[in-house]
């Protein structure tokens, strides 16, 4: 800051060729001054013909300045006095009237939830970066991006006003007709359009589930291990996970029983668990529905990747066998067509069908409806059926490139789990070998595999790789399976 002849404060010499406008110069360096209190409340200011001629520049800039300064209240003008810094704002240098709150210069404790997320002290390695075999990823090239643009271009060029308003809560009638017929064919769910609310992915699905179904802590049964996903979202909802081991007949149910027979929940992946990919049996499906109905549990089913099985027809849904309505549904178009799209969808027993509607309403009011009237077009022309088969074959190949290429290269030493359906798969490691070690190692030459032991919420019982092979060509899969071998064995 600078002092005029007549004593009050002008800011320093605007730079003429800086990016930024004049006036935007003036403000900022005002603004600053107050926050960092070199101007205190009540000091006066020069006069915009005096501070222009100062800085010899267009009175304009200064007078705009002046304006946002007023309309932003660090400025007050009175009549026939000039502008003054306001007095409104507080002054940390002025003693504290009798029986105020004195102000400190010392800041007060950050705090934040206690349900919050952990951050990481630094990101995952194996994260980096995306190809072979970074987990979740799907062949976005391969979606058919001309037909999809040439759709959503008809509706944005002549647009239903109707579409561009507040809508339902729970979605776009269409779509979730359209998505309910899907599922009932292709899943065997027991559902129509009024029970499917539309989300933004399974973590919307997953955090809106919780807030209606669970009350701080409450327990829930999680498998382990598990999807970290699944655990955040649960935990930031304040309940008390309970793990529960996996074995290759999926979730078990006595294990669970016998650790907190009083869960209100539990989440499970029965179609195709995660990590492991193991396929819950019937009599653990039975068992299970039959313990959420003595217990009045409920019961979340995420079905994230179900359309793609390689050995048989696709798993029906848990939510198929459940006569009282203890099951809520989740689905995913994240790994069918592609992750930004961000669309998902809850299938909701009709009696919590209004609680859910209300917490929606009350976090988003409603999900994007042009992107829905799009999908409902692509669903019901048969294109998203026709997207589907061509993507089992493409990853059927890309699936036996890379379970050939690991017993090639391993010769037995790593054993494969879960290569039957899905766009990942698990291999198991040698005794001594560190997989957290592994998948670091990994992603310094590109190969983007996840430790198995990051999806215990336990103890880790196994050390293993989670590889995606849905996001890489069968073309690259053998080298990148060489590199992963020089890695283990090196």
């Amino acid at each position: 800051m600078t002092r005029t002849a007549s004593g009050v404060l002008a800011v320093p010499p605007v730079a003429r060729r800086a990016g930024a406008p004049l006036y935007r110069q003036i403000y900022e360096g005002y603004r600053e001054a107050i926050l960092e209190r070199r101007l205190r409340p009540g000091q006066r200011l020069p006069s915009t013909r005096a501070l222009a001629a100062e800085l010899g520049i267009s009175r304009i800039p200064v007078l705009n300045a002046f304006e946002q300064l007023l309309a932003e209240g660090y400025f007050e003008s009175r009549v026939g006095a000039g502008t003054f810094v306001a007095r409104s704002l507080p002054d940390r240098a002025a003693p504290a009237a009798p029986g105020a709150p004195r102000a400190s210069d010392r800041p007060g404790p950050r705090r934040v939830a206690r349900t919050a997320v952990p951050v990481p002290a630094r990101p995952a390695p194996w994260l980096g970066g995306w190809g072979p075999f970074r987990v979740s990823e799907p062949a976005v090239d391969h979606f058919p991006f001309p037909l999809w643009a040439r759709l959503v271009a008809r509706y944005a060029r002549a647009p239903n006003p109707d579409l561009l308003n507040y809508h339902d809560p729970m979605g776009h009638r269409p779509f979730r007709e359209a998505v309910a017929e899907y599922l009932r064919a292709a899943r065997a769910l027991r559902c129509d359009a009024g029970q499917i609310m539309v989300v933004s992915g399974s973590q919307q699905a997953l955090a809106i589930t919780a807030r209606v179904l669970l009350d701080p802590g409450s327990a829930v049964w999680i498998e382990d291990p598990g999807y970290g996903g699944a655990r955040d979202a649960l935990r930031m909802a304040g309940a008390d996970l309970v793990p529960v081991p996996v074995d290759d007949g999926g979730l078990d149910v006595g294990t669970g029983a016998a650790r907190c027979a009083r869960a209100r929940a539990v989440y499970v992946t029965p179609s195709h668990q995660y990590p492991l990919g193991v396929t819950m049996t019937a009599s653990r499906r039975l068992q299970l529905l039959d313990w959420a109905r003595s217990r009045g549990a409920w019961i979340i089913e995420d079905d994230y990747d179900s359309e793609y099985r390689y050995e048989s027809q696709p798993i029906t849904a848990l939510q198929g066998l459940d006569r009282d309505g203890r099951v809520i549904y989740i689905g995913t178009l994240s790994k069918v067509l592609f992750p930004a799209l961000r669309i998902g969808y809850l299938v909701i027993p009709p009696d919590l069908v209004p609680r859910f509607a209300a917490v929606r309403e009350a976090t988003d009011l409603f999900p994007p409806t042009l992107p829905q009237a799009v999908l409902a077009e692509f669903i019901g022309a048969g294109h998203f059926a026709r997207h589907v088969r061509r993507m089992r074959a493409l990853y059927r190949e890309r699936r036996s490139a890379l379970v050939d290429a690991i017993a090639q290269e391993f010769r037995g030493a790593l054993r494969v789990l879960g290569a039957e359906a899905g766009i990942h798969l698990v291999v198991t490691l040698p005794r001594g070998c560190r997989d957290r070690a592994v998948a670091a190692r990994a992603a310094h030459e590109g190969v983007w595999a996840m430790p198995l032991s990051r999806c215990y919420a336990g103890g880790a019982s196994r050390q293993g790789l989670v590889l995606g092979y849905g996001g890489a060509g069968a073309d690259v899969i053998p080298a990148a399976v060489r590199r992963l071998r020089r890695i283990v064995r090196g």
